[in-house]
């Protein structure tokens, strides 16, 4: 009898050794040795200097004037939002914008708002989220954007004397969290960092950026991670693409901006208007 038994424990063994070598082991998850501590939040109760500053710059041609203090209510801050805007003013007005070169913006009838977090918010690495929505998308020349660039960027306002290099080379470096082209996308929008060709002004916007659907007339939540050496991106807390191995490229202090640009010569009547619910950026602190 005890022989019989033996025998068959012996068999069961055999046929779960026997199973467990034709099946891949489930690898258990890792215990985080970090977690995420927010070291900025900025939920819009009022405009926050501290936090943030008007950018008055021409870039990428732009056709419209960003002009400062919510001038034409361009940026406007009401029942805990920032609104920026693009706005048709009826008529052509004198523009004190100027380029990198000192090249001064033409006349034009439209006006925009753009804000920094540049020499007041600057960050290494960690996680970037924002919470916005826009009023309308898919309109010709419609080009809002949510994105970080380095801190030593030689664009306007230059205030520190360490403000001297070229986009986009390392210190002044590109990552785009949220951009939307109007003129070739409805309900979608871009993410993903810009190559940097490692000369000034040299560039590639396309390798290392996606489209993605959105519910755009609805608040999300955009952000952009340093995990190891990638760049994770973001959807409400849900992983949409990843640039494997960019993060390392850029190791500077990072500032925010938040702008709404028109960026051909299609009309546009009345605004267009970006509503911003928070920003906040994270870092990872060990347990």
């Amino acid at each position: 009898m005890m022989k019989q038994i033996s025998q068959s424990i012996l068999c069961v063994l055999l046929t779960l050794m026997a199973a467990s070598c034709g099946q891949k082991k489930e690898k258990m998850p890792e215990q985080s040795d970090s977690v995420w501590e927010v070291d900025f939040y900025d939920d819009f109760q009022t405009f926050n200097e501290e936090n943030w500053q008007d950018q008055l710059l021409w870039v990428n041609n732009e056709t419209h004037c960003y002009v400062p203090d919510n001038e034409f209510g361009t940026r406007e801050v009401s029942d805990g939002t920032l609104k920026l805007k693009v706005v048709n003013i009826g008529e052509k007005r004198p523009c004190n914008n100027l380029d990198k070169h000192g090249n001064k913006h033409p006349d034009t009838e439209y006006v925009a708002g753009r804000i920094c977090s540049k020499n007041r918010k600057e960050f290494v690495k960690g996680k970037w989220t924002a919470r916005l929505k826009l009023s309308s998308n898919g309109e010709a020349s419609m080009f809002p954007a949510w994105w970080l660039l380095g801190a030593r960027n030689n664009e306007p306002p230059v205030q520190e004397s360490d403000e001297d290099v070229c986009w986009p080379l390392t210190g002044s470096g590109e990552i785009d969290i949220f951009e939307h082209h109007g003129d070739h996308l409805k309900d979608r929008f871009t993410t993903g960092a810009i190559k940097s060709l490692e000369e000034c002004d040299k560039g590639d916007w396309w390798s290392y950026r996606r489209d993605f659907p959105t519910t755009l007339n609805e608040f999300h939540e955009y952000s952009v991670e340093w995990e190891g050496s990638d760049l994770v991106y973001r959807l409400d807390g849900k992983e949409i693409y990843r640039n494997e191995g960019e993060g390392d490229n850029y190791p500077e202090p990072m500032f925010a901006i938040l702008n709404y640009a028109k960026i051909t010569d299609s009309a546009m009547k009345g605004e267009w208007v970006m509503e911003v619910d928070w920003v906040k950026h994270e870092f990872r602190k060990s347990l």
